[in-house]
Order: C-alpha cells, then structure tokens, then sequence
C-alpha cells in the first residue's frame, strides 16, 4: 500500500465526522426563503399591540401571546421605569448567590397569594422552569408522564431528568390511565399543559387529577396560556375547574398575559424550598432583571382591578371562534383565545401565512414536527384590545385567502 494514501485516507475519514456536517446539509429554511415562504424571524418595529410595524408597514397582530394586551400597558411601563432607576439594568448573578433582590422577594410573595398557593419561585424564563422543576423532581427510579402535545419544555425538562418518560395521546383519559396503571408502584409526576398552545383547547383537568390521585401520582400543571385568561378571575386552568387547592404545582409565565419574560412556579412551602435549592435552571442562571420582575407586579394588579380587559378578550375570542366556523374553516377543538386555523399541508400553510402577510394581518405557522404530519395550521391568537374593525378586516382576509387556496368554498 502507498504510504502516500494514508494522509488522504485520514482526511477524508475527518471530513465525513465534522460536526458541522448537518449544517451544510440544511436546505429547508434556504429553501422557502428563496421562495418567499419563510414565516420566521420576522422582524417588528413597534410593540406588541393589535397594530404593529413590520417593514414599515401596519399590520394587524393576531399572532401574539399578549392577550391582555399588557405589553405596553403605561402603568407596566412605568413600573419597568421606575426598577431601572432604583436598580439599575441587572443582577450581575444568580438568584442563588448575589441576585436575589427585595423585589423578587416581594413577587414570590405576590404570586403565591395570586395563586393561592403556600410559595411561589421565579425564574429567568419560563422554559427554565420546566427544565428545572421537572428534572429536580424526577429521579432515576421515578416516571414522568406527560401529554403528547406538551410543550417543548417540558419534554426537554423530562430529558434532563434521570426518571423514564411516558407520554399518552392527547387529552385521552383512557390512555393516561393504562400508562398510570403501569407505573402504579412508581414514584409519578403528572405535567399537562392547562391550555395547549397550538390547538388552544383545555385539559380536562378533573378527569387528570382524579388519575393522579387514584394512582398516588402528583399533578403540575403548565399554565403558561391559561394565567390571566381563565378563570372568574383570571388564575388560570385550575381556577377554571374550582380545584387550586387540588393541583400539586402550577408553573406561569410572563410572557403572554403577565407582558415580560420570566416564569415560576407555585406549590406547597416544602416542595417550593426543594426546588429552591436543587433546580440548576435556577441556580446556574442569571437572575431575572429588575424591570421584567416590577413588569410582572403591575400587571398581576391590573389583572385583579380590570377584569374588562379578561371580559373583552373572550367578547374577541367567541366572535373569532364563531367567524372561522361560519366561514367553513377547521379550528379544532379549540376553546381559548388561540385558535388554529387547521390547513393541512406545510407548503399551503407557508403560502396562506405570506398570503395573509400581503394582505395586512400577521400570523403565526405551525408545520411538522410541532403539529402532526398533515395537521399543519396557521395559529392566530387574540388580545382583549382588538378592536371590531380590527377582527372584521382579519376574517375578510381570511376569506378572501381561504376560497384562493381552496380551503372554503
């Protein structure tokens, strides 16, 4: 053998393993770029309202979690004002150590009264949350038993864990009592999204708890959606059924009704002081800015003094919900301000976004793998400042786009 070929060989065996491999392999997002289909990373030039600016043109929002319309709400404003002036832009640390301030004392306080809970923790973010609650939880001999269509991180906080994830189909009580009655001798936590946020329909959370408890599981429930949206007032999925004094552990986040980034979670003392001290999302992150943390007490406040602003949303909700459907559309099963509109395939539905797009009204797209195959859907979602004016000129776009793509007659 040439001892020449050896170097070659050698190379050649580098190159095929270079990590970066999938990379220059990924063609997907290039793709509908070039095609003028490319729905993501769209860039906004103004707040969160029901109008925005986009490319320096208005457009109509329904494609955010801002259901309140908090966002920029003066009073929320003025409170993220008014921390950056006492406490500047930052914690230069973690909770943990040197980050912990007096406000985020004072919101932990304040949300577990909110929640009608014994103590509450905050988090940088909502995604850090589940990763940190669930896989300081979940041991190696314990389950985890999760929904198929729970959010993502929540699957990544299962993954995190050392404990054997089991998911069951969507919403069917049948089969998360065969996966319950598998495990009936194992140490369980039960995570279930209160309200889904891509089909916007609500877990039948008394068939889920009755589950638990009669399989000795313990029940958390993701209501990132459904905070400041359901309920008498506004508490959430677990109001919404009258059992906040049943569910183990509720997770919120900031960034749809509660207007800033951020998340916690609330239980009981010695749960709360657990995680305290063992969730690594929380003790290895920065902790959560002064401005975002003062956000989210003054929108708790506006929550509980304006509960016009909850009214008005489901005024929207139940005139889109009922636009949709006289227009022939598939919603699903949806029963909240997120209401999907189900197109089918993922090309149609990257086409009737762009469409939708020229037409003034800005939308969001859910493809593969986050929707299953064949259910791709253009996810809209309302906010109680929408006007009217507002949703009429949306469902006329939807129309006019529907019947171009065959999708109403």
């Amino acid at each position: 053998m040439d001892s020449g070929m050896v170097p070659d060989a050698r190379m050649a065996v580098k190159r095929s393993a270079d990590i970066f491999g999938k990379c220059f392999k990924f063609h997907k997002a290039k793709m509908l770029m070039s095609q003028g289909l490319y729905p993501y990373f769209r860039t906004i030039e103004s707040a969160q309202d029901p109008e925005i600016v986009m490319n320096g043109r208005r457009m109509i929002m329904i494609g955010s979690n801002n259901y309140l319309g908090l966002t920029n709400h003066p009073k929320v404003k003025e409170a993220a004002i008014e921390a950056i002036k006492k406490y500047g832009t930052g914690c230069a640390g973690s909770r943990f150590l040197n980050g912990t301030l007096d406000i985020h004392v004072a919101l932990e306080e304040k949300l577990a009264r909110f929640m009608r809970k014994d103590a509450a923790l905050v988090f940088s973010t909502g995604f850090q949350v589940n990763l940190g609650v669930i896989s300081a939880l979940v041991g190696k001999d314990d389950v985890v038993v999760i929904d198929k269509m729970d959010h993502a991180s929540i699957i990544d906080g299962c993954r995190l864990s050392f404990g054997e994830i089991r998911k069951y189909r969507h919403n069917d009580m049948g089969d998360l009592e065969r996966v319950l009655k598998e495990n009936e001798d194992r140490d369980k936590l039960i995570v279930v999204d209160g309200v889904f946020s891509m089909e916007g329909d609500i877990v039948p959370l008394p068939d889920v708890l009755r589950l638990s408890r009669r399989y000795s599981g313990r029940l958390m429930v993701d209501d990132a959606h459904g905070i400041g949206v359901l309920g008498k007032t506004g508490r959430g999925t677990a109001e919404h059924f009258g059992l906040e004094a049943d569910v183990d552990l509720i997770m919120g986040t900031y960034s749809k009704s509660l207007a800033s980034i951020g998340g916690f979670i609330a239980g009981s003392e010695d749960v709360i002081h657990y995680i305290k001290h063992s969730a690594r999302s929380l003790i290895f992150s920065a902790s959560p800015p002064p401005a975002s943390v003062a956000s989210v007490s003054a929108a708790i406040d506006i929550i509980e003094n304006e509960p016009e602003r909850r009214e008005q949303l489901w005024k929207n909700t139940r005139k889109m919900l009922n636009g949709f459907r006289s227009l022939g559309f598939k919603t699903g099963a949806s029963e909240t301000p997120i209401i999907p509109v189900i197109v089918g395939d993922d090309e149609k539905a990257f086409t009737m976004a762009m469409m939708l797009q020229k037409e003034g009204v800005f939308v969001n797209v859910a493809v593969t793998p986050a929707v299953p195959t064949g259910m791709a859907l253009i996810r809209t979602s309302y906010m109680a400042t929408h006007t009217d004016e507002h949703l009429d000129i949306v469902l006329s776009a939807f129309e006019k786009i529907g019947k171009r793509l065959g999708l109403i007659a």
